[in-house]
């Protein structure tokens, strides 16, 4: 594989720590630094690149899936592809979706979160 991560230590401060090291705790003065490191790495930049390579992976896995063979007629591959793509981003129920839902559990039951059927009833445009 040619592509980097997008948080790779680099390898003047790896040696820097190889030097710093002291022998009695070697790998482990090495593996707490880099850890450090990566940690401190993390931000805006950094969390746009790896969620950027997380969409690529996904939408490769998908693209993938919809090549799979369909039995029966039945479009398998594009039906796991929209599903797997469902299950890695799932969507926030709308306010609308969340008021059907609250009204459900209060026919159901009798008990329901008035304020999310209230606030979808505000989002509504008064004619």
């Amino acid at each position: 594989m040619t592509d980097q991560h997008p948080i790779t230590t680099p390898p003047e401060l790896v040696q820097q720590w190889i030097t710093e090291a002291p022998p009695s705790n070697f790998s482990y003065y090495i593996a707490d630094h880099a850890a450090e490191w990566g940690y401190d790495q993390r931000g805006e930049v950094n969390e746009a690149k790896l969620q950027k390579a997380r969409d690529e992976e996904l939408e490769a896995c998908c693209e993938e899936m919809k090549s799979l063979p369909s039995p029966l007629g039945i479009p398998f591959g594009e039906m796991a592809s929209n599903a797997l793509r469902a299950a890695r981003r799932p969507k926030t129920p709308s306010l609308k979706e969340q008021a059907l839902e609250e009204v459900g559990v209060f026919e159901g039951m009798g008990t329901c979160n008035i304020d999310i059927i209230r606030r979808a009833l505000e989002a509504i445009p008064d004619d």
